[in-house]
């Protein structure tokens, strides 16, 4: 997989994340997947639902 559409956000911008916890839907050419928080903290989200996303494009932060 190089890229992948970004379905849905599971967590608001400036929700309270914890590790572990579903943040998006990931869209890829055979399946969606849910993507777990790699930490607790903030969530802040840069990235546009709908849009095509390279792999290790940054898509939100958790500070």
């Amino acid at each position: 997989m190089n890229e992948g559409t970004l379905a849905e956000w599971l967590a608001a911008d400036g929700a309270a994340v914890k590790e572990g916890q579903p943040l998006y839907a990931l869209e890829s050419d055979k399946s969606v997947q849910e993507i777990e928080s790699p930490a607790s903290g903030t969530l802040k989200i840069i990235a546009k639902t709908g849009e095509v996303y390279q792999v290790g494009h940054v898509l939100a932060e958790i500070v």
